[in-house]
């Protein structure tokens, strides 16, 4: 066996309060919205807009991508175990959540931010495209802790075997693979955001966003076990054919953006809109 061959026995309970556990992959979870609502704020407060805006966006974005993530994974894995048990998608400690569905879910929580605010639907995709890059680093390095969502056996000198999944020869760790793509995606969209313009070009970071962050989703997943039983044999995994058309609409809204010329938001509300009384 190669010396640098990590062998990875690490609890993912990170601390107890009595019967509770408070598990790692919960506080990523954590983390990834706390640093998300720090970005935001630095985003809102260089516009010169509301800063009650993150608190707000917040709520709604935290609540959409955990619906989202949970509903992806009993939709698109185990349809069939939940159908069977409905009350245990109310089971969050049992685990299962789908990156796909959190995309989705997150989709429709800024489509609803969006309204709240009389906000550009494009202008929250671009800037939450930045947090949500940082997020999926912290979520995938969650996976890690918890020894899941690995890959396939490797003769690589960083192979890691998971030995609380039951594993005795070293795998692929493409949570970290994961994890360090995304923070390059992260760097990349932070880049195109605080030191060019290209930003005022209404869909630019989104559709790079979505291009690599699902083409890399793509590619890692030739070298991750599969998530669900019905997955073997297929020619591509669900979770590359989920990544497809996130793919796909981001090279779409990528080349629209690029045709057309620079627009500064000048529309965006510097306070909150105020609900018209009912008379």
């Amino acid at each position: 066996m190669n010396l640098l061959t990590v062998t990875w026995d690490v609890d993912p309970i990170l601390f107890s309060i009595g019967s509770i556990d408070i598990a790692w992959y919960g506080a990523m979870w954590a983390l990834a919205f706390v640093l998300g609502l720090w970005i935001f704020s630095k985003i809102v407060k260089h516009e010169g807009l509301d800063p009650e805006m993150p608190g707000s966006a917040f709520v709604i974005l935290i609540l959409a991508t955990i619906i989202g993530a949970r509903l992806g994974h009993i939709i698109f894995y185990d349809i069939r175990s939940y159908l069977a048990e409905p009350w245990e998608i109310l089971n969050f400690r049992g685990g299962g959540m789908a990156s796909h569905g959190a995309a989705m879910g997150l989709l429709v929580g800024i489509w609803i931010f969006s309204r709240k605010w009389k906000t550009p639907y494009i202008w929250m995709l671009d800037r939450v495209g930045i947090v949500v890059a940082i997020g999926g680093a912290c979520i995938r390095l969650g996976n890690l802790i918890n020894s899941e969502v690995y890959g396939t056996g490797t003769d690589l000198p960083w192979g890691f075997i998971f030995v609380r999944a039951g594993e005795t020869a070293p795998m692929h760790p493409t949570q970290i693979y994961e994890a360090l793509a995304y923070l390059i995606i992260f760097g990349i969209l932070s880049y195109i955001y605080w030191r060019t313009k290209v930003s005022d070009r209404r869909g630019v970071m989104f559709g790079t966003l979505l291009i690599l962050l699902f083409g890399v989703r793509f590619f890692i997943e030739t070298i991750k076990q599969v998530q669900s039983p019905f997955e073997e044999g297929m020619v591509l995994n669900m979770g590359q054919i989920l990544s497809i058309p996130f793919v796909l609409a981001g090279i779409v809204i990528l080349a629209i953006a690029l045709r057309r010329p620079p627009q500064p938001y000048t529309e965006i509300p510097k306070t909150k809109p105020q609900r018209k009384k009912k008379k």
